[in-house]
């Protein structure tokens, strides 16, 4: 199971989602791996892999506008 269960926000029939999906073209901010993370902060974007959103998600969750997370994506692919 992900470490970022408690972090995925589910969309519910009021909430708009956070944006199109993460493609193989969309890469981490931080490192250019693969992003399965995207987080808005002051109307800006970053992209992180599931690594990077782990190490700065305690600092970013105070200020993040929105925090939309695919790191499920790497369980599916595992299994794939």
């Amino acid at each position: 199971m992900s470490n970022y269960a408690s972090h995925v926000a589910t969309p519910g029939a009021d909430e708009l989602p956070t944006g199109p999906s993460l493609t193989a073209a969309d890469r981490c901010d931080a490192c250019g791996a693969q992003a399965y993370v995207r987080v808005t902060v002051n109307d800006s974007e970053l992209l992180f892999c599931a690594h990077h959103a782990k190490k700065h998600h305690e600092k970013l969750s105070s200020i993040a506008t929105s925090w939309h997370d695919e790191t499920a994506r790497l369980l599916e692919d595992q299994r794939a």
